[in-house]
């Protein structure tokens, strides 16, 4: 017997319990896994608070790495004792052991150890999708990133960064300004005391920038669309305010022929070979040192409502994961 965090209905941090579960034996193309340790990431609370329908009783999580113990029928290119992380559906991550499906893993190589692999798979993969295929950002570019000193924030900023980009960046305090800032952001804009589309307009000496990163959703989305220059990109990703709703198509006509995405993981890494190429190019990144993983905060996998209460009240800092 093992335990898991698992949650019978939607609802607040409270509805997610340490329980006691059956892990059962891996059937054709499953293996089981045996975690190291648990990354912790926003897509989590959409499915605990039912954005996200799951089917009930659940367990939250989409991110963690380990070790294979057993391996079921049909599975090639793995072993028993291979070291393995994930970041993709079915969630159920937060667990000691669990049964899943062989074609979401990665081998990791020896270089990364699991606390560095869950702070990372997800978050990093995301910012290489959102900066090399949603938009390419190239040298010369002048990009915004919302919650420049989140997760995928801190990423971004240190890959764009090497990629030759100009990064501003928004946070809500000085303390996460000059995180962001030691991570390779170039321009910090503290939302709670300035207006960021005048900074960014500013900064830009009144062009606008060809791309805007949002993770934040409803409270950024239109000031948002206007820091744009005309036929500029808008990537909404996550809805840490609430989702976007009503929103008139006519807007992106009016403020410049804009166009808006709502862009996910498992679309641009659901095939496998987009998925191995996604996690070579991050894992590349991080070995070479362009990219430094920033592990802010580390929970008992059994404190996870209390983890969810920081993350939604933006207490944490860069990436944050659970260990068992």
């Amino acid at each position: 017997m093992t335990k898991a965090i698992k949650f019978h209905e939607a609802g607040g941090p409270e509805v997610m319990k340490w329980e006691d579960v059956e892990v059962g034996h891996p059937g054709e193309s499953e293996v089981r896994v045996k975690h190291g340790a648990v990354g912790l990431n926003y897509i989590d609370v959409y499915f605990r608070t039912g954005l996200y329908p799951a089917p009930l009783p659940n367990s939250p999580g989409m991110e963690a790495a380990g070790v294979i113990t057993e391996i079921g029928s049909g599975v090639s290119g793995f072993n028993v004792g291979d070291r393995v992380a994930y970041a993709g559906r079915p969630i159920g991550a937060y667990a000691e052991e669990r049964v899943m499906p062989a074609d979401i893993l990665i081998k990791l190589p020896d270089s990364i150890d699991d606390e560095t692999a869950a702070a990372m798979m997800l978050q990093g993969m995301t910012t290489e999708y959102l900066l090399q295929r949603t938009f390419h950002v190239k040298q010369g570019d002048t990009i915004l990133f919302h919650a420049a000193a989140g997760g995928v924030g801190l990423m971004a900023c240190q890959w764009a960064n090497h990629i030759g980009a100009t990064v501003i960046g928004t946070v809500g305090s000085d303390e996460k300004a000059e995180l962001a800032k030691a991570h390779g952001c170039h321009h910090t804009i503290n939302y709670r005391e300035e207006d960021f589309h005048e900074k960014v307009m500013e900064i830009t000496d009144g062009k606008g920038v060809p791309v805007v990163y949002d993770s934040i959703g409803k409270d950024t989305f239109e000031k948002s669309l206007d820091c744009l220059q005309p036929r500029g990109l808008m990537v909404t990703y996550g809805n840490a305010t609430g989702p976007i709703t009503d929103v008139d198509l006519g807007i992106l006509a009016a403020k410049g022929s804009l166009y808006v995405t709502r862009p996910t993981l498992m679309t641009y890494n659901d095939k496998r070979e987009d998925l191995e190429k996604s996690a070579a190019d991050l894992f590349a990144m991080v070995d070479k040192g362009a990219l430094k993983i920033n592990i802010g905060q580390r929970y008992h996998l059994s404190e996870a409502a209390k983890a969810h209460e920081d993350l939604e009240g933006r207490k944490t800092t860069g990436s944050t994961i659970f260990t068992l």
